[in-house]
């Protein structure tokens, strides 16, 4: 059900700005953070030892679905990690006059630029422009 989640388009209001994204983030974090330590648990180790012994089919499902939920774990740290790093440029934007903002605002763009040209994940058109319009 989260990775089906995961997978779904996100339905946004227009006017949500950077530090949504960032609890967007956070929150999916959290979750498959929870997931993967939920896979190292011995409990889970003693069904897959079984299923390994019994040479079930079920390992390649259960393969792939472990590789999509550590997919989804890393590229949300990955997101958290960068985002983290335009909150802090970010503020300015929520705790001063439009005048004052000016001055934030190179970089803001330059640690958007650092973003996408070092984010694993968040170096595509689609995910950098989504960022841009909330920034905006």
């Amino acid at each position: 059900k989260v990775l089906a989640e995961n997978n779904q388009l996100r339905k946004e209001a227009d006017d949500l700005g950077p530090r949504a994204e960032l609890d967007y983030w956070k929150k999916r974090l959290s979750k498959f953070s929870y997931l993967t330590d939920q896979l190292k648990s011995p409990d889970v180790k003693a069904v897959l030892g079984v299923l390994t012994v019994a040479k079930s089919k079920l390992l390649k499902n259960w393969r792939a679905l472990d590789i999509s939920i550590t997919d989804a774990a890393n590229e949300a740290k990955d997101n958290v990690k960068y985002l983290y790093y335009l909150e802090k440029c970010c503020d300015p934007l929520y705790n001063s006059d439009p005048v004052l903002m000016v001055d934030a605002i190179p970089g803001l763009i330059n640690t958007i630029k650092m973003i996408q040209s070092i984010s694993q994940y968040y170096n595509t058109s689609e995910k950098i422009s989504s960022l841009f319009v909330k920034v905006s």
